[in-house]
């Protein structure tokens, strides 16, 4: 007869006893820092036995690992794992064999199957209550369990026991996803090995894959040695990686003669994906999309803190001494843009200033010492102190702080309110209607003892987030983790908008700040099957600018590239976008009402049921079949930590940039990519200067235009527009062909322009492969492969992909630079610019360069034309600028429409570099760097 058994995973809580044997997933979604990655995601593998009778070791090495493997497979952050351990009992009598896993308590699973005497156990993924009814007539008939229980600060761990006759063999097979989150400007997956014994068939495989290209790959281990180290294989291409891990029996010794296993540590996987400043990465499978946003080379805004911090007697001892040494280390870490300020509590409040002042290094040197004689009070009142801290900030916004800055809130306290305001509803309350949505609060409670729902969804109600710090040796390093990742905002007031009508089922995509090191996941499915052509659209502030990004990607083409990759695991973008979805819906219900909170809730359980994740809403059952029943042998959930009351918030920012006009949210911004017009006015000129190179004018009231080439050296900077009086200066270098061919003479083109608003502080930079913006001692860089548009105050820069460069100078000049690609790895030439400039008469009389003597009108006269040498070509005499000019009748080329083509412009050609028309010759436009 058979054993009887039964499987329950068991995540404990406090007050959940284990007899109950119920499985649930924690709604406690903090992760604590500490000296590890904050992403640290281990993942450990141990098979033991167990005996109530209590088994000597020579009988506990009768129950064998003889194959554990970890097959990981990682497609554009979403992470599927499958961990099959394979156990053998070689006693002569039955064993109890435990399999025991540990996986982030942000991942889901999806699937445990059992294989005993080539019976197959699957699990089934049920509603909780129905879950748990069937469950409970199982242990009433004396079935045994395992559990899950919670392992260490971030981990769950999985254990199922089973009765192993002799010689049989039991096959387990554990299958979990997770999305990987970015931090600190990494992935990370940590794999916790520990089989405990020697293993004949180990293995792991970690299969990465990243259509954007992976930027780096580190692996390493915390138990590899020499020998060990030699069983690891890396291979990686642009956008693959493979990561192989499979020692022999020999190397997993410890020694020769010994059965000890080397194999107890982590094995550390960490990438990143290219980045630039573009509008994101996109992939679509089978009707769905994922759309990861983490835009490089912007400036850093700037930030304005508030440190609240709990200094009552129940903060004595280490968790008081390492507070201090964080906020030590913080406070040399910021950045003199910032404004801070200290409030320390007990039953009292003190302030450290009485306003918010510069992070000068003396104002931080005085709050160190402040921190350093910090003296611990009596009870805690966190009432008053966050609503000083709100007051601060509300006055020092009316006085002082930058337009545009991140304002936020840090409160760390260990202890329940207890003078003051007592109740935790109330001050909820009092705290969001004083903050008004205009600053974050990110609530750290410290230790187990803290009402940690109080503070997470007060955090949730303003913008934040919590996060419990554990009282350790490490949680000055804790909290210095958690400001890291808010050290840095890049972009305020985040928002992506798609294609009105053609996509549904958005995931969250509007957000307050993105902060360095992060990432933006936004997930959907698109409701038009005829989508030919996926659009977004992102609107945001920087430091100094209102930006905007489009990203254009044609839906058939996307699906193909991942079609036929072998590292896809079916359809991921589908499975990714219930994921998120699912714990985007359960964080809302922490601060939804009753109504709102029962439809979040039928929501994630739809969603859980559907793609069998086991959620704090769900558990798995494990049933084995019989003729006319199924026997109940498993259940695994989550455990809900304690009920939370949730409020749905649907905040929209917006941004809307001078000139332009956003519709509602899912439609498309007009005005991202003007459509410029090039048409000659009769009232001013239009200049340009493009190929090798040939400079047009056409001057006011004039049926012709006129051009000349300039034959200079490559590396020559020529400057091209200097006006003293608006501040506006141009200059463009020269590069040559790669080699001359036939003794021909070498042409040269522009390949850099410089641009200069001496009055608003304002460089660009434009290279064949980037434009970098310097603006008030900051920097930002965006790639031709990107379509963008920024706003300053009296700026407006806007990018077409692969195409043209538009810079409007407020009231000034209009100039626009397109981007001419030659074929990839062309023998001869090189990628090359051209410059042109719409509305020049907004310049002022002093306008001077190569082009600017040209902006306002210069007379000049033809006649006595006559053939030429080429009958297609006449020949005439110019009177301009007091000098006769024999000129020549041809064309150039006018690349503003069509930078592929262009459009034929007739003109009268100046010889001789343009001698006796431009003031001058050529050399005196010469400057020694870019921007002189």
């Amino acid at each position: 007869m058979r054993p009887m058994f039964v499987y329950l995973l068991l995540i404990s809580v406090p007050t959940l006893m284990s007899a109950d044997f119920i499985i649930t997933e924690s709604e406690d979604h903090e992760v604590g820092y500490g000296s590890r990655s904050p992403n640290y995601q281990p993942l450990k593998t141990l098979l033991k036995k167990r005996s109530t009778n209590g088994l000597r070791n020579k009988d506990r090495e009768k129950i064998q690992v003889y194959s554990l493997k970890i097959n990981s497979k990682i497609t554009s952050r979403f992470a599927h794992n499958v961990i099959t351990s394979r156990v053998v009992n070689r006693a002569t009598k039955s064993k109890e064999a435990l399999f025991e896993v540990e996986l982030p308590k942000t991942a889901f699973i999806t699937n445990f199957t059992m294989t005993i005497d080539r019976v197959k156990y699957s699990g089934e993924v049920k509603e909780k209550e129905v879950a748990q009814q069937q469950y409970e007539v199982a242990v009433s008939q004396g079935q045994t369990a395992g559990l899950v229980k919670v392992s260490g600060r971030k981990m769950e761990k999985f254990q199922v026991s089973v009765n192993i006759a002799p010689a049989k063999k039991v096959n387990f097979e554990l299958i979990y996803e997770e999305l990987l989150k970015r931090k600190l400007g990494k992935y990370e997956m940590i794999l916790r090995v520990k089989p405990k014994q020697l293993v004949n068939h180990f293995q792991i495989d970690a299969h990465i894959f990243e259509p954007k290209g992976i930027a780096f790959l580190n692996v390493h281990g915390t138990f590899l040695t020499n020998d060990l180290d030699q069983a690891m294989v890396k291979n990686r291409t642009e956008t693959k990686a493979h990561i192989s891990f499979k020692p022999t029996l020999e190397q997993q010794q410890k020694c020769p003669d010994c059965n000890e296993t080397l194999l107890d540590g982590d094995l550390i996987i960490q990438y990143d994906v290219n980045r630039d400043l573009s509008g994101g990465d996109i992939q679509i499978v089978n009707g769905y999309f994922v759309h990861h946003f983490a835009p490089a080379n912007l400036p850093r805004v700037p930030k304005n803190v508030i440190f609240v911090i709990d200094r009552s007697f129940s903060m004595r001892g280490l968790k008081f001494r390492q507070t201090k040494l964080a906020l030590l280390r913080i406070l040399g870490d910021m950045s003199t843009q910032d404004y801070f300020t200290i409030i320390s509590f007990d039953s009292t409040i003190e302030k450290w200033r009485d306003s918010l002042v510069q992070a000068t290094a003396e104002n931080v040197l005085q709050a160190k010492r402040y921190i350093i004689y910090l003296q611990l009070g009596a009870e805690t009142n966190i009432n008053d102190s966050l609503l000083l801290a709100i007051s601060l900030l509300d006055t020092a916004h009316k006085q002082k702080l930058p337009e545009r800055s991140v304002s936020m809130i840090i409160l760390l306290t260990d202890g329940d309110p207890n003078v003051g305001e007592k109740d935790p509803v109330k001050i909820q309350i009092n705290v969001k209607n004083a903050i008004q949505e205009r600053y974050s609060l990110y609530c750290l409670g410290f230790g187990f003892d803290v009402d940690y729902s109080f503070l997470e969804k007060m955090a949730l109600d303003n913008g934040g987030v919590a996060r419990r710090i554990y009282d350790d040796s490490d949680s000055a390093l804790q909290l210095q983790g958690f400001y890291n990742e808010v050290a840095n905002p890049l972009l305020l007031d985040v928002e992506m908008q798609y294609q009105e009508n053609a996509i549904s089922e958005l995931t969250e995509a509007n957000f307050r700040q993105y902060y360095d090191g992060s990432e933006i996941v936004v997930a959907g499915k698109i409701a038009d099957n005829s989508l030919d052509t996926f659009m977004v659209e992102i609107t945001a502030k920087t430091a100094s600018s209102n930006l905007s990004l489009e990203e254009k990607v044609n839906v058939s083409e996307a699906e193909r590239i991942l079609q036929y990759q072998q590292y896809v695991f079916g359809d991921f973008t589908e499975r990714l976008w219930a994921y998120l979805t699912i714990q985007q819906l359960l964080n809302q219900r922490i601060s939804a009402d009753a109504g709102e909170n029962k439809k979040l809730t039928a929501r994630a359980l739809e969603l859980s049921l559907k793609y069998s994740f086991v959620t704090p809403l769900t558990s798995m059952v494990v049933t084995k079949p019989e003729e006319n029943k199924m026997d109940v042998i498993a259940m695994a959930d989550k455990p809900i930590k304690n009920a939370k009351r949730q409020k749905q918030q649907n905040r929209k920012y917006s941004t809307v940039s001078p000139g332009f006009h956003l519709r509602q949210r899912g439609t498309l911004l007009s005005g991202a990519s003007p459509t410029l017009n090039f048409a000659s006015s009769a009232d001013h000129s239009v200049t340009s200067v493009d190929g090798d190179p040939h400079f047009i004018i056409q001057l006011p009231k004039q049926l012709n235009a006129i051009c000349f080439n300039i034959n200079g050296k490559p590396g020559s900077i020529l400057n091209l527009v200097t006006d003293l009086k608006t501040g506006i200066n141009v200059n463009g270098q020269l590069i040559g062909d790669k080699k001359i061919e036939n003794n021909q003479t070498l042409n040269t083109y522009f390949g850099t322009f410089g641009i200069e608003n001496r009055k608003i502080n304002m460089k660009m930079a434009v290279t064949t492969e980037i434009i970098t913006i310097y603006y008030n001692e900051e920097n930002t860089i965006i790639p031709w492969s990107t379509t963008a548009m920024l706003t300053y105050e009296s700026c407006a820069v806007s990018i077409r992909k692969e195409k043209d460069l538009t810079i409007t100078m407020g009231d000034g000049a209009t100039f626009v630079i397109v981007l001419h690609r030659v074929w990839k790895n062309h023998p001869l030439h090189r990628d090359f610019l051209g410059f042109y400039t719409i509305d020049s008469h907004r310049l002022s009389n002093m306008t001077h360069g190569l082009l600017g003597q040209f902006y306002h009108d210069v007379p000049y006269k033809v006649y006595n034309i006559h053939p030429g040498s080429d009958p297609e070509k006449p020949e005439a005499t110019m009177v301009v600028k007091g000098h006769n000019l024999i000129v020549t009748r041809g064309w150039q080329k006018d690349y503003r429409l069509n930078s592929k083509w262009g459009a034929n412009i007739t003109c009268w050609f100046v010889h001789n570099n343009g001698k006796g028309f431009i003031d001058g010759t050529y050399t005196d436009y010469v400057v020694s760097s870019l921007f002189d």
